[in-house]
């Protein structure tokens, strides 16, 4: 076996609209979901044993092996290879660690696809059916999404995907202040009772007038700072739209062409990118 080398992309919500929280206490959602072209990176290597090792500039705050998001794609791989007959190598994993974490673009839910895909590509399984994405989400509820790496319209709690046909690659920046928000703590700044409806959802998945992102509100309120990176994007020149993405605290701004320059903390995460 050779080292496989996967891509995992940066996942940006474009629109994020609460619909309400469902009887089960999850939250239906309505979200278009982009991709960048940014993101991090997994390599895996044959190895003695499954072990899980990082680099790269956010590795030190990625919690411990054990609990990795990669660990538990590990064992849904194996419980569908077994399924299937098929034999999973141990491998040694290495993240290389750009995206932030706890930053709203699905760092780790792109990571435990990407996972995911590799542990069964080295099985001898490839593509992406029913049975993966459900194992995908019950890992996450952004994993089937990441699964599919297209520009998809996303609804439910994430299980109800439909690509995005002629998508135009769109110009962005992503920033981070550099805060870790958590997603529990956005969803339950909503205050939604089980059963309670919220917004209304996406009018037309072609039309970003239309876009809104319903956690920016309460994730404003636990990161200030999230307020501060959206008014200096959307301020600078040539930016035609600004917004947090996910429970954030990444804010994109979406540019007229990439000399878009606007006026950012140096201590902040910034990346230039393409969403598609």
């Amino acid at each position: 076996m050779r080292p496989l080398s996967l891509f995992a992309p940066a996942k940006v919500n474009l629109a994020l609209h609460v619909l309400g929280r469902r009887a089960d206490g999850y939250h239906e959602l309505d979200s278009i979901v982009a991709f960048a072209d940014v993101g991090d990176r997994l390599t895996f290597t044959p190895a003695d044993e499954f072990s899980i090792a990082a680099s790269g500039p956010f590795a030190a705050a990625l919690p411990q092996a054990a609990d990795n998001i990669i660990a538990k794609s590990w064992v849904a791989a194996q419980a569908i290879a077994r399924t299937r007959g098929r034999a999973l190598p141990a491998v040694s994993v290495h993240l290389e660690k750009n995206l932030p974490v706890a930053s709203g673009i699905g760092g780790g839910s792109a990571n435990a696809a990407a996972a995911l895909k590799g542990f069964l590509s080295l099985a001898g399984i490839d593509g992406i059916n029913r049975e993966i994405a459900a194992a995908g989400l019950a890992i996450g509820a952004d994993v089937p999404v990441c699964l599919s790496g297209v520009a998809c319209r996303m609804r439910g709690v994430g299980e109800r995907i439909a690509p995005i046909a002629g998508f135009a690659p769109l110009p962005a920046i992503l920033v981070n202040p550099l805060v870790e928000v958590s997603t529990a703590a956005v969803f339950r700044g909503l205050a939604l009772d089980k059963g309670q409806s919220c917004g209304a959802p996406i009018a037309d998945a072609r039309d970003p007038a239309l876009w809104r992102n319903d956690l920016a509100a309460p994730a404003i309120a636990l990161a200030p700072s999230i307020g501060e990176v959206l008014e200096r994007l959307a301020a600078t020149p040539g930016v035609t739209r600004a917004f947090m993405s996910g429970s954030g605290a990444t804010c994109v701004a979406l540019c007229r062409d990439e000399h878009v320059a606007p006026d950012l903390d140096p201590a902040w995460w910034v990346a230039r990118t393409v969403l598609s």
